[in-house]
């Protein structure tokens, strides 16, 4: 079996560009953080990727190995666990949309949510106090307080 040595044609490195932080802001690095907000006493674990137009509110966390597209908003004091997926491409089309980002959707994410590992959030809106137990897929709107849980996510309590 032969080795190749061959090399990409393009290589970008994680990086920290153009991000407005607040105060008292903690990044583990690597990192990928672009064209986001993150306000005054946010945490962002290692291995996360937060991409443009993002926004989150103050002293929330995010834990590692998370993916936060374009189009989300999450408020204050929440906590995004680790491998925590949000997604804003529904495959409307039968695959995905591509460049053509006039057919991706936005999710808000109010204040006081924890959100478990491994969920996964598609285009919704959640409500404030809402707990997502671990590996949760949320594919509607959240508009009670509450306990969700399971594939799709339903409230528990």
């Amino acid at each position: 079996m032969a080795h190749t040595t061959n090399k990409p044609d393009v290589l970008h490195q994680a990086t920290i560009r153009n991000v407005t932080f607040g105060k008292k802001v903690t990044v583990v690095a690597p990192v990928n953080l672009y064209e986001c907000t993150i306000a005054e006493g946010c945490f962002i674990g290692p291995f996360v990727e937060i991409q443009k137009g993002v926004s989150l509110g103050a002293n929330t966390k995010v834990q590692s190995h998370s993916f936060i597209c374009e189009m989300v908003s999450i408020g204050a004091n929440c906590f995004i666990g680790h491998g925590v997926m949000f997604i804003n491409d529904t495959f409307a089309g039968g695959g995905p949309a591509g460049g053509d980002t006039s057919l991706w959707k936005p999710t808000n994410i109010g204040n006081h949510v924890s959100i478990g590992s491994n969920a996964t959030i598609l285009p919704v809106r959640i409500c404030d106090d809402v707990v997502i137990g671990a590996g949760a897929v949320v594919t509607k709107n959240i508009d009670q307080p509450g306990v969700y849980a399971g594939n799709p996510a339903k409230k528990i309590r």
